[in-house]
């Protein structure tokens, strides 16, 4: 359609003002609305484009459009508890920091990169929304020492609660370097990892008599090993006070069977003890990120990644910030 130019007043020419579209954008107000549903169905931003014969860039700017309008009017006060984790952006070490209100499972703010840094971004930005530094109470972290700085430089409030599956990723991996020790002379370990990184309940009858046949043929590992599973008893107390105790005593554990691997995680524990133990006082963990990240990644792999980081960006907030979107509903 051809939309007329009037010459106003002022003796300025502009375009007239139909309720159908919305200015500079070039299609009817369905059109973008359409455009975005095939978005909500899943379909990438450049399939869709390909679907409807319009270059893909065009409709970006359209999910921008919508997006930001969306965001802006997202409501970020009143934040008190945050859940902080990096998720990759395309092959390499391009990462995007993630921050997710822990109370309403939602992403509230995304920035590049992984530093120190990346939590004065967060932080700014809470501000504007609201949110201010010091009535942040809780923040999940994994052991990186530049989130560890950032959260202690900006959240000075805030008590650092790491997350207990980054801590169980270290003591996997502890597991997984004594195995590869031990490996140099009993050729029987091979191919063997995961028996001894799996929960019974994930692991078949013939898998678990091959790990206790193993723990069995060789002390050192079979100490290991329970060690291991000892500590997953921790997670489940309660007791701030109890929870210490326990630690303090699979610590010197550690110490008395000798096991350099575990030593070494043992060493971690302490250098990092009140925020692992904090875990028992208020009971959050990145889980939620974690499953967050889990759609952010297979959004990358549908739409076969994402060059643009500000794209990228964008589609993690529509898939995980629990968005309001405003454009009118399509109906065919």
């Amino acid at each position: 359609c051809k939309i007329p130019r009037v010459k106003t007043v002022e003796n300025k020419v502009e375009q007239v003002s139909v309720p159908w579209a919305r200015e500079g954008s070039g299609f009817t107000l369905l059109f973008e609305a359409f455009s975005m549903l095939l978005i909500e169905q899943e379909m990438p931003v450049n399939k869709v484009g390909k679907v409807i014969g319009v270059y893909p860039n065009r409709i970006w700017n359209i999910f921008n459009y919508w997006l930001g309008i969306a965001y802006c009017g997202a409501d970020h006060s009143d934040i008190s508890t945050l859940g902080i984790d990096e998720t990759s952006s395309k092959k390499g070490h391009d990462y995007i920091t993630v921050a997710v209100d822990m109370k309403t499972s939602r992403v509230v703010h995304a920035t590049e990169g992984k530093g120190a840094d990346t939590i004065t971004k967060i932080a700014d930005y809470l501000e504007t929304k609201g949110t201010q530094r010091q009535n942040i109470k809780q923040v999940c972290i994994d052991l990186s020492p530049s989130f560890i700085s950032g959260v202690e430089s900006e959240f000075s409030n805030a008590q650092i609660v790491f997350d207990r599956y980054h801590v169980k990723a270290l003591l996997n991996k502890s597991m997984d370097d004594l195995r590869k020790q031990e490996l140099k002379n009993h050729l029987m370990l091979k191919g063997q990892k995961y028996l001894f990184l799996k929960n019974d309940k994930n692991m078949t009858a013939s898998q678990k008599t091959q790990r206790d046949m193993s723990l069995e043929a060789l002390p050192r590992l079979g100490a290991a090993y329970r060690l291991k599973i000892l500590f997953d008893d921790f997670w489940s107390i309660k007791s701030p006070q109890e929870a210490q105790g326990f630690l303090a005593y699979w610590c010197d554990m550690v110490k008395e069977a000798m096991i350099p691997q575990f030593e070494k995680f043992a060493d971690t524990v302490i250098k990092h003890w009140k925020g692992i133990t904090n875990y028992s006082k208020y009971h959050i963990s990145n889980g939620i990120l974690e499953g967050i990240n889990s759609k952010i990644q297979l959004a990358k792999a549908r739409a076969r990644g994402y060059r643009n980081k500000n794209n990228f960006i964008s589609m993690i907030y529509f898939i995980a910030a629990k968005l309001k979107f405003k454009y009118p509903l399509y109906s065919a």
